[in-house]
């Protein structure tokens, strides 16, 4: 079995988090590719055991100014056509929705910071959410969303954006919020976006919950990851 976890990085301050204190002490290897830096669409998947793709803020419609969008559009094509587990998150969660068929397009409010989302029916049947509640507390940042792809699943939703979560296939999941964050991490991305506070928004006030829940943020990413884990392992899981 191949022991190799492919991990797609899009820019340097947004990495595995709290995934990687995970998946760093069971037999896979972790594998990092920065896709700015390194060509995609020339790796060989047969070592690979699974991919995770992570966020960044550029839009997969951007792919004039990120020629490696589209590198990775056809590594995820392979990679579903092979049935590799894939696990995206964010951008990688809008890229893997691109290479399922669906479309992806600004979303009707941008959302940043901590928001609440429901599993669906199909998301509290779904072995990437098991023993978690129905209702999670997540962190937020994307302008954009996704559609469920066709024939895909609808696995977590919210008021604000109702597509949060979906499973195209057997095994690839695609997640519009960040379950890896730590509050260090956040911190970092409001200081290289240049977030700023608003009506609506205070980036004090988002900070202080982000420790508050540090403990519960990182219980939710071991769960995930540890079903992520069982799902890489089982290599086909069957189709609910």
């Amino acid at each position: 079995m191949p022991k190799e976890i492919l991990v797609i990085k899009h820019i340097d301050i947004e990495g595995l988090g709290s995934i990687a204190d995970f998946f760093g002490n069971t037999a896979w290897t972790l594998k990092v590719s920065d896709a700015s830096k390194e060509r995609l669409d020339s790796k060989n998947l047969g070592k690979v055991a699974a991919i995770i793709s992570l966020g960044g803020p550029m839009n997969v419609y951007e792919e004039n100014k990120y020629p490696f969008l589209k590198e990775e559009d056809a590594l995820l094509k392979k990679a579903l056509k092979a049935e590799i587990p894939v696990l995206g998150i964010c951008l990688g969660a809008q890229l893997l929705a691109k290479a399922c068929g669906a479309k992806v397009k600004r979303a009707k409010k941008e959302e940043v910071g901590w928001f609440k989302v429901d599993l669906t029916a199909a998301g509290k049947k779904d072995p990437l959410f098991e023993n978690l509640p129905a209702e999670l507390t997540v962190f937020q940042w994307h302008e954009d969303s996704f559609e469920i792809p066709g024939g895909g699943r609808h696995l977590a939703e919210s008021v604000g954006c109702p597509n949060q979560a979906f499973r195209f296939g057997r095994n690839a999941y695609g997640l519009q919020f960040h379950l890896e964050v730590t509050p260090e991490i956040i911190e970092s991305w409001m200081n290289r976006y240049k977030k700023e506070d608003s009506a609506e928004f205070s980036c004090k006030d988002c900070l202080i919950e982000s420790y508050k829940r540090r403990d519960a943020l990182k219980k939710d990413a071991e769960i995930v990851s540890f079903n992520f884990a069982r799902i890489i392992a089982a290599g086909k899981i069957k189709a609910g």
